[in-house]
């Protein structure tokens, strides 16, 4: 078998004789300026037309180019903007929570000022029973923080209810709302004396029944009621509601009608436990001095 020779050549070489066709067609082009018109017009009459459509391709190349680094940097500058309201949302949600506590702890606030005589902790509510009222709840304070069972809860402008189950860190809590609770009250106004009795199916009309007033007792609509003296759960002078749409009964004998708490039980998030009891030593003892 024959081998065949690479033949190989120098890259100066090569350089010099394209110069050198180069110089040839200069000169050529100078010296035979007018014979060499009607190549030049031939030549022009075929580069130009590419020429265009290179421009045009080149132009629509840029444009398109322009486009897609256009579109990478609105595509980043969305995902950053994105990003920034993503920050601002949780920030203002944030804040949002903050002012909701921030208005909880002022209301709670007044409200150990307007019970001032009384002994309070701060505790939050951490569950419910379950249903659109908070009839009963537990909150996450217990017998480790000096809870104990009957202490007085509030919540809002007065009464909520009263504990009934003590652990180590949280405390179940009855509400004057539920079905099972009585609280007795007096008129603020008149001291006359009254029942409050929870009824779940008239709170969602926002109301509770209240009844055994004196049918001679002169009360209106819209008088408080707070809790009585002789109570024997609650401590005197809490307030729990309004009386509202009072009425006789056919023997005029008893008066009755409802009563609007003074506290949300749509929404309970913050309480004050009055961390004594109707019945306990220092309460007397407070008392008698």
């Amino acid at each position: 078998m024959r081998k065949r020779t690479k033949i190989t050549v120098d890259p100066k070489y090569i350089l010099a004789i394209i110069i050198v066709v180069c110089l040839i067609v200069m000169f050529v082009s100078f010296k035979f300026q007018d014979k060499m018109t009607p190549v030049r017009a031939v030549v022009g009459n075929v580069v130009t037309p590419m020429q265009k459509g290179i421009n045009i391709v080149g132009a629509k190349v840029s444009d398109a180019m322009d486009y897609v680094d256009t579109v990478d940097k609105l595509v980043n500058e969305n995902k950053e903007l994105k990003k920034q309201l993503e920050e601002l949302s949780a920030e203002n949600k944030l804040l949002q929570q903050d002012k909701y506590e921030l208005d909880s702890f002022r209301k709670l606030y007044d409200l150990d000022e307007q019970y001032a005589g009384y002994p309070k902790v701060t505790a939050r509510v951490i569950s419910s029973d379950g249903n659109n009222w908070y009839s009963s709840f537990v909150i996450d304070k217990g017998s480790d923080d000096g809870l104990a069972v009957n202490m007085n809860v509030m919540a809002g402008e007065g009464l909520v209810g009263r504990i009934i189950q003590v652990n180590k860190s949280y405390s179940r809590v009855l509400s004057i709302i539920d079905d099972s609770s009585n609280v007795t009250g007096t008129f603020l106004k008149t001291s006359d004396s009254c029942i409050v009795s929870g009824n779940l199916e008239l709170i969602n009309e926002g109301v509770i029944d209240i009844t055994d007033i004196d049918g001679n007792a002169d009360i209106k609509d819209g008088y408080a009621v707070v809790t009585s003296q002789i109570s024997n759960k609650y401590l005197p002078g809490i307030l729990i509601g309004y009386a509202k749409d009072l009425r006789k009964d056919s023997t005029n004998i008893t008066q009755a009608g409802y009563l609007m708490p003074a506290a949300d039980f749509s929404k309970l998030d913050m309480v004050l436990v009055i961390t004594q009891v109707k019945d306990s030593e220092e309460l007397e003892e407070m008392v008698t001095e």
